[in-house]
Protein backbone atom coordinates (compact mmCIF):
# COMPACT_ATOMS: atom_id res chain seq x y z
CA UNK A 1 0.00 0.00 0.00
CA UNK A 2 2.62 2.07 0.76
CA UNK A 3 3.26 2.88 -3.18
CA UNK A 4 -0.17 3.64 -3.90
CA UNK A 5 -0.80 6.81 -5.40
CA UNK A 6 -4.10 9.07 -4.49
CA UNK A 7 -5.70 10.96 -7.79
CA UNK A 8 -4.10 13.93 -7.08
CA UNK A 9 -0.04 12.50 -7.09
CA UNK A 10 -0.09 12.25 -3.26
CA UNK A 11 0.56 9.08 -0.98
CA UNK A 12 -1.20 7.17 1.64
CA UNK A 13 -0.08 9.16 4.94
CA UNK A 14 -0.09 12.52 3.82
CA UNK A 15 -0.57 15.42 6.09
CA UNK A 16 -4.09 17.06 5.89
CA UNK A 17 -5.41 19.38 8.60
CA UNK A 18 -9.18 19.69 9.04
CA UNK A 19 -10.63 22.69 10.96
CA UNK A 20 -13.56 22.47 13.24
CA UNK A 21 -13.23 18.54 13.48
CA UNK A 22 -15.70 18.26 15.78
CA UNK A 23 -18.79 19.80 13.45
CA UNK A 24 -21.57 17.86 12.14
CA UNK A 25 -20.04 17.97 8.55
CA UNK A 26 -16.07 18.24 9.43
CA UNK A 27 -16.36 15.19 11.70
CA UNK A 28 -17.59 13.14 8.87
CA UNK A 29 -14.72 14.39 6.90
CA UNK A 30 -12.21 13.06 9.67
CA UNK A 31 -13.68 9.66 9.13
CA UNK A 32 -13.36 9.82 5.42
CA UNK A 33 -9.90 10.89 5.17
CA UNK A 34 -8.83 8.17 7.48
CA UNK A 35 -10.70 5.76 5.95
CA UNK A 36 -8.59 7.19 2.76
CA UNK A 37 -5.17 6.16 4.39
CA UNK A 38 -4.62 10.08 5.33
CA UNK A 39 -2.83 11.39 8.84
CA UNK A 40 -5.30 14.02 9.87
CA UNK A 41 -5.05 16.92 12.27
CA UNK A 42 -8.14 18.03 13.28
CA UNK A 43 -8.73 21.55 15.34
CA UNK A 44 -11.12 21.93 18.44
CA UNK A 45 -11.78 25.21 20.24
CA UNK A 46 -11.26 23.16 23.22
CA UNK A 47 -9.97 19.70 24.06
CA UNK A 48 -11.10 19.59 27.71
CA UNK A 49 -14.36 19.73 26.20
CA UNK A 50 -15.54 15.86 26.48
CA UNK A 51 -18.82 15.97 24.90
CA UNK A 52 -17.25 17.84 21.12
CA UNK A 53 -14.14 15.92 21.30
CA UNK A 54 -15.13 12.40 22.75
CA UNK A 55 -16.26 10.82 19.17
CA UNK A 56 -13.62 12.02 17.32
CA UNK A 57 -10.88 10.28 19.68
CA UNK A 58 -13.58 7.08 18.91
CA UNK A 59 -12.38 7.47 15.44
CA UNK A 60 -8.55 7.81 16.52
CA UNK A 61 -8.80 4.51 18.44
CA UNK A 62 -10.12 2.98 15.38
CA UNK A 63 -7.59 4.63 12.98
CA UNK A 64 -4.20 4.38 15.75
CA UNK A 65 -1.51 7.51 15.07
CA UNK A 66 -3.86 8.58 12.16
CA UNK A 67 -5.07 11.51 13.88
CA UNK A 68 -4.36 14.53 16.07
CA UNK A 69 -6.14 16.42 18.02
CA UNK A 70 -4.79 20.18 18.58
CA UNK A 71 -6.61 23.42 19.82
CA UNK A 72 -7.03 26.71 17.85
CA UNK A 73 -9.50 29.34 18.01
CA UNK A 74 -10.73 31.22 14.96
CA UNK A 75 -10.98 34.38 16.64
CA UNK A 76 -7.30 34.53 18.28
CA UNK A 77 -4.75 35.58 14.92
CA UNK A 78 -1.53 33.12 14.53
CA UNK A 79 -4.08 30.60 16.11
CA UNK A 80 -3.84 28.12 13.14
CA UNK A 81 0.38 28.98 12.58
CA UNK A 82 1.52 25.95 13.98
CA UNK A 83 -1.38 23.50 13.08
CA UNK A 84 -0.80 24.13 9.63
CA UNK A 85 2.74 23.65 8.88
CA UNK A 86 3.45 20.49 7.14
CA UNK A 87 -0.09 19.94 5.87
CA UNK A 88 -0.57 19.04 1.45
CA UNK A 89 -4.22 20.03 2.21
CA UNK A 90 -6.12 22.07 4.45
CA UNK A 91 -10.07 21.70 4.89
CA UNK A 92 -11.38 25.02 6.15
CA UNK A 93 -15.16 23.89 7.46
CA UNK A 94 -14.81 25.48 11.36
CA UNK A 95 -17.60 28.15 11.06
CA UNK A 96 -20.97 28.37 12.79
CA UNK A 97 -23.86 27.30 11.17
CA UNK A 98 -27.26 28.77 12.63
CA UNK A 99 -30.84 28.91 11.49
CA UNK A 100 -32.43 32.35 11.76
CA UNK A 101 -34.41 31.54 14.54
CA UNK A 102 -30.68 30.48 16.64
CA UNK A 103 -29.21 33.98 15.63
CA UNK A 104 -29.41 36.98 18.04
CA UNK A 105 -26.27 39.06 17.25
CA UNK A 106 -25.68 38.63 13.18
CA UNK A 107 -22.61 40.13 13.30
CA UNK A 108 -21.06 38.63 16.18
CA UNK A 109 -22.77 35.09 15.95
CA UNK A 110 -22.08 34.19 12.48
CA UNK A 111 -20.04 37.44 10.36
CA UNK A 112 -17.15 37.98 12.68
CA UNK A 113 -16.08 34.09 13.38
CA UNK A 114 -16.24 33.39 9.62
CA UNK A 115 -14.23 36.68 8.25
CA UNK A 116 -11.88 36.82 11.05
CA UNK A 117 -11.69 33.15 11.02
CA UNK A 118 -10.67 32.20 7.20
CA UNK A 119 -8.21 35.65 7.72
CA UNK A 120 -6.84 33.77 10.36
CA UNK A 121 -6.84 30.04 8.73
CA UNK A 122 -5.12 31.38 4.98
CA UNK A 123 -3.10 33.80 7.02
CA UNK A 124 -1.60 30.68 8.78
CA UNK A 125 -1.98 29.13 4.88
CA UNK A 126 0.32 31.73 3.72
CA UNK A 127 3.35 30.91 5.92
CA UNK A 128 2.94 27.10 5.07
CA UNK A 129 5.17 26.40 2.48
CA UNK A 130 3.84 22.72 2.15
CA UNK A 131 -0.11 23.35 1.27
CA UNK A 132 -0.96 22.98 -2.40
CA UNK A 133 -4.77 23.54 -2.04
CA UNK A 134 -6.88 24.65 0.27
CA UNK A 135 -11.06 22.92 0.16
CA UNK A 136 -13.55 25.87 2.00
CA UNK A 137 -16.75 24.77 2.39
CA UNK A 138 -19.21 27.36 1.73
CA UNK A 139 -22.94 26.74 1.14
CA UNK A 140 -25.94 27.66 -1.68
CA UNK A 141 -26.57 30.43 0.62
CA UNK A 142 -23.60 32.01 -1.28
CA UNK A 143 -25.17 31.37 -4.17
CA UNK A 144 -28.36 32.53 -3.33
CA UNK A 145 -29.55 34.29 -0.29
CA UNK A 146 -33.53 33.79 -0.08
CA UNK A 147 -35.40 31.74 -1.98
CA UNK A 148 -37.03 34.76 -4.05
CA UNK A 149 -33.71 35.49 -5.53
CA UNK A 150 -33.90 32.31 -7.75
CA UNK A 151 -37.57 34.05 -9.44
CA UNK A 152 -34.65 36.76 -10.95
CA UNK A 153 -33.10 33.69 -12.92
CA UNK A 154 -34.78 32.52 -16.44
CA UNK A 155 -34.87 29.12 -15.58
CA UNK A 156 -34.93 29.11 -12.16
CA UNK A 157 -32.15 26.83 -11.89
CA UNK A 158 -29.37 26.93 -9.06
CA UNK A 159 -25.62 27.23 -10.79
CA UNK A 160 -22.64 28.31 -9.55
CA UNK A 161 -21.94 31.51 -11.26
CA UNK A 162 -24.50 33.21 -9.18
CA UNK A 163 -24.06 35.12 -6.26
CA UNK A 164 -25.85 36.29 -3.36
CA UNK A 165 -26.35 40.01 -3.66
CA UNK A 166 -29.52 40.11 -1.58
CA UNK A 167 -28.29 38.84 2.05
CA UNK A 168 -27.41 41.49 4.65
CA UNK A 169 -26.53 41.27 8.21
CA UNK A 170 -29.97 42.11 9.15
CA UNK A 171 -31.34 39.98 6.43
CA UNK A 172 -30.41 36.34 6.29
CA UNK A 173 -27.02 37.01 8.53
CA UNK A 174 -25.58 33.79 7.96
CA UNK A 175 -25.46 33.71 4.04
CA UNK A 176 -24.33 36.89 4.33
CA UNK A 177 -21.15 35.68 6.45
CA UNK A 178 -20.69 32.62 3.91
CA UNK A 179 -21.09 35.04 0.80
CA UNK A 180 -18.36 37.29 2.25
CA UNK A 181 -16.46 34.53 3.58
CA UNK A 182 -16.10 32.67 0.32
CA UNK A 183 -15.46 36.18 -1.59
CA UNK A 184 -12.68 36.82 0.94
CA UNK A 185 -11.10 33.28 0.53
CA UNK A 186 -11.04 34.21 -3.38
CA UNK A 187 -9.53 37.05 -2.71
CA UNK A 188 -6.51 35.10 -1.26
CA UNK A 189 -5.82 32.63 -3.59
CA UNK A 190 -6.03 35.24 -6.30
CA UNK A 191 -2.81 37.13 -4.64
CA UNK A 192 -1.32 34.30 -5.39
CA UNK A 193 0.22 30.97 -6.91
CA UNK A 194 1.30 28.58 -4.63
CA UNK A 195 -1.74 27.08 -3.28
CA UNK A 196 -5.01 26.59 -5.22
CA UNK A 197 -8.67 27.37 -3.69
CA UNK A 198 -11.53 25.05 -4.30
CA UNK A 199 -15.11 25.52 -2.47
CA UNK A 200 -17.87 23.44 -1.85
CA UNK A 201 -21.30 25.02 -1.62
CA UNK A 202 -23.91 22.33 -0.05
CA UNK A 203 -27.66 22.84 0.23
CA UNK A 204 -29.37 22.00 3.59
CA UNK A 205 -26.79 18.83 5.17
CA UNK A 206 -28.83 16.12 6.78
CA UNK A 207 -27.98 12.42 7.46
CA UNK A 208 -26.64 10.36 10.63
CA UNK A 209 -24.32 12.73 13.29
CA UNK A 210 -21.12 11.28 14.16
CA UNK A 211 -21.05 14.41 16.85
CA UNK A 212 -24.11 14.87 19.32
CA UNK A 213 -23.47 17.65 20.47
CA UNK A 214 -23.29 19.58 17.34
CA UNK A 215 -25.40 22.72 17.29
CA UNK A 216 -25.67 22.53 13.22
CA UNK A 217 -28.63 24.36 11.75
CA UNK A 218 -29.31 21.19 9.97
CA UNK A 219 -29.81 19.34 12.50
CA UNK A 220 -31.56 22.04 14.38
CA UNK A 221 -33.92 22.06 11.70
CA UNK A 222 -34.74 17.86 11.50
CA UNK A 223 -34.79 18.39 14.84
CA UNK A 224 -38.34 20.62 14.78
CA UNK A 225 -39.62 17.83 12.71
CA UNK A 226 -38.96 15.06 14.16
CA UNK A 227 -39.77 16.64 17.93
CA UNK A 228 -43.78 17.48 16.54
CA UNK A 229 -43.12 21.34 15.76
CA UNK A 230 -45.15 20.68 12.53
CA UNK A 231 -47.34 17.83 13.77
CA UNK A 232 -50.64 19.93 13.24
CA UNK A 233 -49.28 19.49 8.96
CA UNK A 234 -46.12 20.49 7.24
CA UNK A 235 -45.81 24.17 5.98
CA UNK A 236 -44.82 24.54 2.06
CA UNK A 237 -40.95 25.28 2.60
CA UNK A 238 -38.90 23.60 0.88
CA UNK A 239 -34.33 22.44 0.82
CA UNK A 240 -32.21 21.61 -1.55
CA UNK A 241 -30.95 19.00 0.05
CA UNK A 242 -27.83 16.37 0.50
CA UNK A 243 -26.22 13.81 2.61
CA UNK A 244 -23.04 14.37 4.79
CA UNK A 245 -21.30 11.73 3.78
CA UNK A 246 -21.64 13.15 0.03
CA UNK A 247 -20.29 16.39 1.52
CA UNK A 248 -17.36 14.50 2.89
CA UNK A 249 -16.49 12.95 -0.31
CA UNK A 250 -16.52 15.83 -2.37
CA UNK A 251 -14.38 17.56 -0.05
CA UNK A 252 -12.00 14.78 -0.21
CA UNK A 253 -12.24 14.72 -3.69
CA UNK A 254 -12.36 18.52 -4.54
CA UNK A 255 -8.51 17.71 -2.61
CA UNK A 256 -7.37 15.00 -4.73
CA UNK A 257 -8.31 15.97 -8.20
CA UNK A 258 -5.73 18.18 -9.72
CA UNK A 259 -8.46 19.34 -12.41
CA UNK A 260 -10.77 20.25 -9.83
CA UNK A 261 -10.96 24.09 -9.33
CA UNK A 262 -14.11 26.65 -8.71
CA UNK A 263 -17.37 26.19 -6.95
CA UNK A 264 -19.42 22.88 -6.56
CA UNK A 265 -22.86 22.88 -5.52
CA UNK A 266 -23.78 19.62 -3.66
CA UNK A 267 -26.49 19.13 -3.81
CA UNK A 268 -29.47 16.80 -5.01
CA UNK A 269 -30.99 17.96 -8.55
CA UNK A 270 -34.74 18.03 -6.82
CA UNK A 271 -35.63 20.10 -3.44
CA UNK A 272 -37.28 18.17 -0.81
CA UNK A 273 -40.10 19.58 1.57
CA UNK A 274 -40.65 18.92 5.33
CA UNK A 275 -44.19 17.34 3.84
CA UNK A 276 -41.41 14.86 1.97
CA UNK A 277 -39.45 14.30 4.69
CA UNK A 278 -42.51 13.62 7.41
CA UNK A 279 -44.34 10.78 4.69
CA UNK A 280 -40.66 9.17 4.04
CA UNK A 281 -40.21 8.59 7.98
CA UNK A 282 -43.99 7.64 8.66
CA UNK A 283 -43.51 5.22 5.80
CA UNK A 284 -40.95 2.72 7.71
CA UNK A 285 -42.79 4.18 11.16
CA UNK A 286 -46.25 5.26 10.60
CA UNK A 287 -47.06 5.40 14.49
CA UNK A 288 -44.49 8.30 14.17
CA UNK A 289 -47.69 10.59 14.99
CA UNK A 290 -45.87 13.80 15.59
CA UNK A 291 -44.71 13.41 12.26
CA UNK A 292 -47.04 15.61 9.91
CA UNK A 293 -49.02 13.75 7.41
CA UNK A 294 -50.93 16.51 5.56
CA UNK A 295 -49.50 19.83 4.30
CA UNK A 296 -51.17 23.29 5.93
CA UNK A 297 -52.68 25.90 3.49
CA UNK A 298 -50.07 28.55 2.46
CA UNK A 299 -52.81 31.53 4.00
CA UNK A 300 -52.58 29.72 6.97
CA UNK A 301 -49.07 29.58 7.48
CA UNK A 302 -48.79 33.59 5.90
CA UNK A 303 -51.22 34.58 9.19
CA UNK A 304 -50.37 32.51 11.85
CA UNK A 305 -46.47 31.99 10.95
CA UNK A 306 -45.71 35.04 13.63
CA UNK A 307 -47.23 33.34 15.96
CA UNK A 308 -44.65 30.53 15.53
CA UNK A 309 -41.41 32.58 15.03
CA UNK A 310 -41.64 32.66 11.49
CA UNK A 311 -41.33 36.65 10.09
CA UNK A 312 -43.56 37.56 7.39
CA UNK A 313 -40.92 38.89 5.22
CA UNK A 314 -38.96 35.30 5.70
CA UNK A 315 -42.47 33.65 4.56
CA UNK A 316 -42.70 36.04 1.74
CA UNK A 317 -39.01 34.93 0.49
CA UNK A 318 -39.22 31.14 1.10
CA UNK A 319 -42.96 30.04 1.14
CA UNK A 320 -43.93 27.79 -1.63
CA UNK A 321 -40.93 28.45 -3.76
CA UNK A 322 -39.04 25.76 -5.52
CA UNK A 323 -35.86 25.65 -8.14
CA UNK A 324 -34.01 22.97 -9.46
CA UNK A 325 -30.42 22.52 -9.04
CA UNK A 326 -27.26 22.03 -11.33
CA UNK A 327 -25.30 19.98 -9.66
CA UNK A 328 -23.61 18.35 -12.88
CA UNK A 329 -19.88 19.73 -11.89
CA UNK A 330 -19.83 17.74 -8.60
CA UNK A 331 -21.51 14.42 -10.64
CA UNK A 332 -19.35 14.94 -13.74
CA UNK A 333 -16.10 16.79 -12.01
CA UNK A 334 -16.00 14.97 -8.39
CA UNK A 335 -17.93 11.38 -9.34
CA UNK A 336 -20.67 12.09 -6.55
CA UNK A 337 -23.02 9.65 -6.83
CA UNK A 338 -25.65 11.38 -4.91
CA UNK A 339 -27.65 8.94 -2.14
CA UNK A 340 -31.41 8.55 -2.31
CA UNK A 341 -33.14 10.93 -0.40
CA UNK A 342 -35.31 8.31 1.75
CA UNK A 343 -31.36 7.13 2.67
CA UNK A 344 -30.44 10.10 3.99
CA UNK A 345 -33.57 11.18 5.99
CA UNK A 346 -34.28 7.29 7.51
CA UNK A 347 -30.87 7.64 8.66
CA UNK A 348 -31.08 10.76 10.07
CA UNK A 349 -33.63 9.84 11.79
CA UNK A 350 -32.53 6.62 12.87
CA UNK A 351 -29.19 8.66 14.12
CA UNK A 352 -31.08 11.34 16.17
CA UNK A 353 -33.12 8.71 18.06
CA UNK A 354 -30.52 6.87 19.12
CA UNK A 355 -28.94 10.23 20.32
CA UNK A 356 -31.93 10.78 22.17
CA UNK A 357 -31.67 8.01 23.91
CA UNK A 358 -27.94 8.28 25.33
Amino acid sequence: MAGKLYEGGGRPGDQVLVTGGSGFVASHLVRELLQQGYRVRATVRNLADTAKTAPLRALAAGAPGALELVEADLMRPGSFDEAVQGCRYVFHVAAPFLMPEQIRDGQKDVVEPALIGTRTVLEAVEKAQDVERVVLTSTLGAILGDYADILDVPDRIAREDLWNTTSTVANNPYHFAKTAQERLAWEFAGAQDRWSLVTVNPGLVLGPSVTPSSNSGSLFVIDELMKGYFFFGAPNFSFAFVDVRDVALAQVRAAQRPQAGGRYILARPEMVSFLDMGRIIRGRYPRRSVVPRHPVPDAVVRMLGPLFGLTKDYTRKHLGIRFGVDNRRSVDELGIDYRPVAETVLDHYEAWKTLRRA
